[in-house]
């Protein structure tokens, strides 16, 4: 058993998209462990099945991407309460049992992604505003309130599904209109883009920034482009600005930490390594 490879990987249909082989590959390198992390294609129709062999098959476990997030679900033993009031997994851990334990990191990798390229970030300094009302949302609108955010400011181009958001999470969110995001800036502490919009290839995220206060922290979790125009603008009138491409690299961390029994670092050397990797 010693000797055996340990095993991970990425589900998702399509796959080929995914950057994570390159993140734990970059790792498990790293720290010449003797494991394998691979993309799997697995379409809806396969995806019971193939979660019920994965212990035969000798997965310590898995992340999870789209379309499985939350269909993904219904086929595990056990979800941490956070993955639960997001309504979504990306993470899979296989237990000594051969059960499926499963966790959503995404809000663990935007915070400590936030901390990292700022150091005096602190969700307790005032509001925070979200655009966007999707999957990302839901999990930063959750780290956020469970960090001790005092309001959340949650704006959508479609109202209703940032009112079902809020209602499925509770807490302190107000959901406001789209119209309204420029004149809604001014006690931010924290302004937050969830949406694709400035994403290569989609339309630009039309906001102005004049009302945002200078101490203000500004982050996009678009990270194609690196440098969206939301955090050019944010930079030029000097608010703090943070990337995206660090939440995808620490929301990997707790997942390579229960597969292969290493604590991973996110370093400049790894972000850049990823980084080649988009579009190549």
């Amino acid at each position: 058993m010693k000797d055996q490879i340990i095993k991970a990987g990425v589900i998702g249909w399509p796959i080929d998209h995914s950057l994570s082989p390159r993140l734990h590959g970059y790792w498990l390198n790293r720290f010449n462990i003797k494991g394998s992390y691979e993309a799997i294609g697995v379409d809806e129709d396969s995806l019971q099945l193939f979660l019920e062999k994965l212990p035969i098959n000798g997965y310590s476990g898995l992340n999870v991407t789209i379309p499985h997030k939350e269909s993904v679900m219904q086929h595990l033993h056990s979800i941490s309460s956070q993955a639960r009031r997001i309504g979504a997994v990306n993470t899979i851990i296989v237990n000594n049992k051969g059960q499926l334990a499963g966790s959503n990191t995404d809000g663990f990798g935007f915070i400590e992604n936030l901390k990292q390229g700022n150091s005096e970030f602190n969700a307790t300094k005032g509001p925070a505003v979200v655009l966007g009302a999707g999957g990302a949302a839901r999990a930063i609108v959750v780290a956020l309130i469970d960090k001790g955010a005092p309001s959340i400011k949650l704006i959508n181009r479609t109202r209703a599904r940032a009112e079902e958001l809020a209602l499925d999470i509770g807490g302190p969110i107000q959901v406001l209109d789209w119209q309204d995001r420029n004149d809604i800036l001014e006690d931010a502490s924290l302004l937050v883009n969830t949406t694709t919009l400035g994403m290569n290839g989609k339309p630009p995220l039309d906001i102005s920034l004049d009302g945002l206060a200078a101490e203000a922290l500004v982050t996009d979790i678009v990270y194609a482009p690196l440098e969206t125009a939301l955090l050019k603008s944010a930079r030029a009138r000097g608010n703090g600005a943070v990337d995206g491409i660090g939440m995808l690299l620490h929301q990997a961390r707790p997942g390579f930490a229960a597969w292969f029994g290493v604590e991973p670092e996110v370093t400049d050397d790894l972000r850049n390594y990823v980084l080649a990797g988009i579009g190549g």
